[in-house]
């Protein structure tokens, strides 16, 4: 295959899967990691593409998030398995709160084997999906219903958060800045996942490989406040040493604790 051909193949599996490795590239070209570092430099000078640690990611606006639909179908394999780690971390019993996003609503479903759990959410995804189980008490908050995915927001939303004090809390993100910010897109979103994490005993967060290094306009939140990140891949080493210094405890799919 010609450099050329390469890497317009590159951009375009970058473009489908959001972020990609150096290693998934080494692998799939069958050339060296010289080689495919070699390429995304180029197509990174060209601005095709953003070069991350081990890998590149897609270039995408920070300020206008991908749609509903379309995120709900993205490394979804990936989030399903995050989600069932998550879950088995969570004791029957709990009281917990579950926010806006589809790794959440995966969560959620996860959770659907667990017994007498006190849900608190501002996701009618998630409340739709938890209140047919007898033994689950689910609490809606109320405020403003975002039609394009069932997220509810606004001052009412936080007031409500407000009233409570959880065992976990269980956020999702758009985007992991290099620097351990947590980002997101929507100000009135933010500000009750702020609540959330606020008044939860144990903060866990679910995010997939493709959030790091995403760019979002709105800080929601820095890694150190959160107590555990669930996902599928191990960060870069700098994001690693990070964790470490936040305390914060790394799950990956199908083991304990890698820290």
């Amino acid at each position: 295959m010609s450099q050329h051909k390469r890497q317009d193949e590159m951009v375009s599996l970058i473009q489908q899967q959001k972020y990609i490795s150096i290693e998934q590239l080494t692998a799939h070209f069958n050339v060296t990691p010289q080689t495919v570092r070699r390429d995304l430099n180029v197509l990174a000078e060209k601005g095709m593409i953003r070069r991350v640690h081990g890998g590149a990611g897609s270039i995408e606006s920070s300020t206008v998030n991908t749609s509903y639909n379309t995120r709900k179908t993205l490394n979804y394999e990936e989030k399903k398995a995050i989600a069932a780690t998550l879950a088995s971390h969570i004791p029957d019993h709990s009281s917990i709160f579950i926010n806006i996003g589809t790794s959440t609503e995966l969560v959620a479903e996860a959770l659907l084997d667990h017994k007498g759990l006190e849900v608190i959410t501002n996701n009618l995804n998630v409340a739709a999906m938890m209140h047919a189980k007898d033994d689950f008490n689910v609490i809606v908050a109320g405020g403003v219903v975002r039609s394009r995915d069932g997220g509810i927001i606004g001052e009412a939303a936080i007031d409500f958060i407000n009233q409570f004090k959880v065992d976990f809390g269980i956020i999702g993100i758009s985007g992991i800045d290099e620097d351990g910010s947590l980002l997101e897109f929507d100000y009135q979103e933010v500000r009750v996942a702020q609540a959330i994490i606020g008044n939860s005993r144990h903060v866990f967060l679910a995010a997939d490989h493709s959030k790091f290094m995403r760019r979002a306009v709105v800080r929601q939140a820095h890694i150190n406040q959160v107590d555990a990140l669930f996902t599928d891949v191990r960060p870069p080493d700098a994001f690693c040493a990070l964790l470490d210094e936040s305390d914060v405890r790394l799950y990956l799919p199908e083991s304990d604790s890698t820290r």
